[in-house]
């Protein structure tokens, strides 16, 4: 997840073909290792689930970061607007694509399976809708901090972009999957609820990683201090 020089991007249409097909591997393996574990007994339990979320968005953030940034989340991509990282006006195409690929993934599931099993996957706050609002507000932010880091920042080490990127995902769904899904991604929860039809509190995940994202990336900008190229 960063932003790319725009003598090196391929054109929007590419870049948000790239976005869709991540959000679409994103979904289709994180909500697939859920499903997998609620018709296999827990074979894979929290920590099984939480590394799956965790290493496809490490794997998607190498395959498709040099193509289209690997944003793979609209809340992501929002933050990067509001900071000016992204440009506003791309915005929406990449938000589009991602909920499509998102969607697709969610459906596709949906013909695998007899039925819905853990509603495909879908985010339901096991608390009340405030807790869980703080919870997907501060996973967010969380994620957010790491990738303005290392996708904004010129002192981070760029090689280890994905890992530290996977690695925050994974660590928020380890401690927040239990308490609200860990969605941390609009994309992410809109394709299960369309597929399986379950709303419930879907609003949680709308303005948490939106509200977060934000919060994240604002708080990096913060802190950071002047660019190299700006204290020269």
């Amino acid at each position: 997840m960063h932003t790319l020089p725009p003598m090196t991007r391929p054109d929007l249409g590419r870049r948000a073909l790239a976005e869709g097909l991540a959000a679409f591997a994103l979904v289709f393996a994180g909500c697939g290792a859920i499903v997998a574990d609620a018709t296999r007994d827990g074979a894979l339990g929290t920590l099984g689930v939480g590394l799956v979320f965790g290493l496809v968005i490490m794997v998607m953030v190498y395959a498709t970061g040099h193509l289209s940034g690997a944003h793979i989340n609209p809340a992501v991509t929002l933050a990067f607007a509001l900071t000016r990282h992204f440009p506003g006006r791309e915005a929406a195409a990449y938000v589009a694509a991602q909920a499509v690929g998102a969607t697709a993934a969610a459906l596709l599931l949906g013909a695998a399976w007899d039925g819905s099993p853990a509603d495909l996957g879908a985010t339901v706050p096991s608390v009340g809708a405030g807790t869980a609002l703080l919870y997907e507000l501060m996973l967010t932010a969380i994620l957010m901090f790491v990738i303005m880091a290392v996708a904004t920042d010129t002192r981070a080490v760029g090689a280890g972009a994905a890992i530290a990127i996977g690695g925050a995902v994974g660590l928020d769904a380890l401690f927040g999957g239990p308490i609200t899904g860990a969605s941390m991604n609009p994309a992410r929860s809109l394709g299960p609820a369309l597929a399986s039809g379950e709303w419930r509190d879907f609003w949680v995940y709308l303005a948490g990683p939106f509200a977060g994202a934000a919060l994240g990336a604002l708080a990096y900008q913060g802190i950071r201090g002047p660019s190299p190229e700006e204290a020269g």
